[in-house]
Parts: C-alpha cells; structure tokens; sequence
C-alpha cells in the first residue's frame, strides 16, 4: 500500500467558461449565460503516490483502465531511448488503485512518453521514444507485455510516436518530433493510424492528417476561415467527451509548441484548428461533479489526485509556458520572466484563452486523466 502524503487545497482564480459564445456576440467583450453547473470555489489535491520510496522518477502520462490506473516513470531515460546518467535504460510502468494502492510494475526499455487504454482489447498501449528510434508495448489486463516495432521504418515523418487515444476503432498516436531523425515531407503525417499484428508483432503505422492539411480556423485571426497548418510539435491527443460543450465526440491533437488544438472526424479530415493563448501538454474533461482528476506532477515525482465537485464540461490541462517554440533554451529562465514552471488551467475551447488556477500548496502538472 502506498501512502497518502500531502491534502492540498486549490481555490479557484476566477470562471474559466467553455460553452460556446452566442451567435453574433464577440468572443472579447460578451459575458456567458449562468450556468446550471456553476463553477465550484475549490479542489482540493491529495498526493497519492510518491516516486522517490519506490526508485522512480519523472511520472509522465498516465491512462486508466478497467478500474486501474497505470502511470508511466521516465527514470532519466533519454528522448531517443539514450540511458540516464545512472546508466539506467529502462522506464517503469506502474499499475496502482485510485487510493493509491500498488498493484503492478513493469520495467520497459526506452523512455515511456505516450500512454492510453484500449478498454475494447483490454490493454494498455504504451510508445517510447518520442524523438527517435521509437516503438510500443501492449500490456493486458492480465499483465501480459507484448513488444510492437513500427512498419515502415523510419517512421514516414522521420521523428518518434508519442500520446496514444483509441477513437472509434482506431489507435492514433501522435507523430512527434518531425525532423529527428532527417528531412521530414512537407506532408508527414502529424498522427500515424496504428494496426497491430499480434503474431508478427509489427505495428503498422498509416497517415490520419499531415502535418500541413487544411483545417478551419475556430477563432481570431482566422475564424472561419481555412488554413493550412505547418505543425512542428506533434505531441498529446485526446478524445472529447460527449458532455464537452464544444467539439463533442471529435478526436484532439495537441501541437504542443505551436500553441494549436487540432480537432478531427473519425475520417481525418474536416479539421478545425483552435489557437491557444499559451502552450499545453495533457487536457483532461470533466464528466461528472463528483470525479477524480488524476495529475502526475514530475517535479515531485508523484502522482496526485484532484476531487471536485468539478464543473461537467470544464477542459482542464497542465499549461507548459516553457513547451512553446519561442521558449528560451534555459527554462525557466532566471527571475524576471514571462515562462515559469507547469501549472494548472483551463481552456476556453471557443477563444482559446488558456486561464491559471491557484493553489495553497505546490503542483506541476504533465500527464492527466479524468476519472468518473
């Protein structure tokens, strides 16, 4: 059993709103409707598991399935699968109650980036390597590991793989780090659909969107209008809630330094692109008041858990100032600056206006899942 260490309280910084503005009213200056579900006046933050007793370090994605939740430790591993200054070349896979309580380990070579659930399959689906030399682990339910390299190889758009969702049949994983490896086309795919050969054990890897399609602007400055993207950082992916009051139902890419939400059908076309005030990683939605919020905080490698009552709807995420490609190289930098460390928000999914929440104690969040 793994101790609960710290109670934390996070108060809100004000109500971040993600309904759709009305028709004809201007995103900057209209104020929402009141809300059946009003905003709540607090969360509060309990820190489930603590790497450092345990001999992990640097919790990153985290996924949860069939009543489990599994938590991916990086160890120092490098992004191309390069060993930790211990000499240590291995992740760990942790299996582990929402209390808190262990259940499982794995030790998996490469550096685990990407994770989600296959309820379907009944498995968890996990890439290393999110730069280069990347590949993927299955894990049962019953514990069983199967290890999948990628057909072709190179990887078309010549970097890693990294955040895994399962949308309508489909295993997307996000293509991340163009370029890594050489030269990327112009029309690399920007997310890979992934069939898995369970006797061959290959997984091969087809274009679901390029990273220079066509997609609808949501909001300013290219509302309504089409564009053609030119993403460079491929990164987190999720599929949105039916209760999301925006993009229901559609599949989430997250081009982490180019600050955009690429959303999708099941097709890989009729995109739509939002623009976000600041960089994100993970975005998890609230789907009942009365949820968990499971956050891994990797300063502290540790895994917390944030209880509401939570707004139904809401797009919570770990906003990640120093993931924007015009970031220094050193970041944060030195007191005073704009970029600062992970933290807490929310998005506004029709201005894109990503907003703080505050807390009495201290969380760094990256990986998150949403837990009803």
């Amino acid at each position: 059993m793994v101790n609960i260490f710290s109670l934390r309280t996070a108060a809100w910084l004000g109500v971040t709103v993600v309904a759709a503005a009305a028709a004809g009213c201007s995103s900057s200056t209209s104020s929402p409707s009141p809300s059946p579900s009003a905003a709540p006046k607090t969360l509060t933050v309990r820190q489930l598991i603590l790497g450092g007793p345990l001999h992990h370090s640097q919790p990153d994605d985290i996924t949860a399935l069939g009543g489990k939740l599994y938590v991916g430790f990086q160890n120092g591993v490098g992004a191309q699968g390069e060993p930790a200054p211990s000499g240590n070349l291995n992740s760990t896979l942790l299996e582990f109650t929402p209390a808190g309580s262990v259940v499982k380990q794995w030790s998996l070579p490469g550096k685990i980036d990407g994770m989600g659930a296959d309820p379907a399959a009944n498995q968890v689906i996990v890439t290393v390597n999110e730069d280069s030399k990347s590949s993927l682990y299955t894990v049962s339910g019953s514990g069983a590991v199967a290890h999948y390299t990628y057909s072709p190889s190179p990887l078309p758009h010549m970097g890693g793989t990294d955040a895994v969702s399962v949308f309508q049949g489909k295993i997307l994983i996000s293509a991340s780090a163009p370029g890594t490896g050489g030269t990327a086309p112009k029309n690399a795919p920007a997310v890979y659909v992934v069939t898995l050969d369970s006797t061959t054990k290959v997984a091969t890897a087809a274009p679901f969107f390029a990273i220079n399609a066509t997609a609808t602007g949501v909001n300013a400055p290219n509302a309504g209008t089409k564009v053609t993207l030119a993403l460079t950082d491929p990164d987190s992916n999720a599929v949105v809630p039916s209760g999301s009051p925006a993009f229901a139902g559609k599949f989430m890419l997250n081009s982490q330094g180019d600050l955009q939400l690429i959303f999708s059908d099941s097709s890989g076309q009729n995109l739509q692109v939002l623009k976000l005030s600041l960089p994100v990683d993970d975005t998890a939605w609230a789907t009942s008041a009365s949820g968990s919020l499971y956050v891994t905080d990797s300063a502290a490698d540790a895994v917390d858990v944030i209880t509401g009552p939570f707004k139904v709807g809401t797009a919570y995420t770990a906003v990640a100032p120093c993931n924007a490609n015009t970031a220094p190289s050193v970041c944060p930098p030195p007191p005073p600056t704009t970029y600062k460390g992970n933290y807490l928000g929310t998005i506004n999914l029709t201005t894109g206006a990503v907003s703080p929440l505050t807390f009495t104690g201290v969380i760094t969040p990256k990986g998150m899942v949403f837990v009803p």
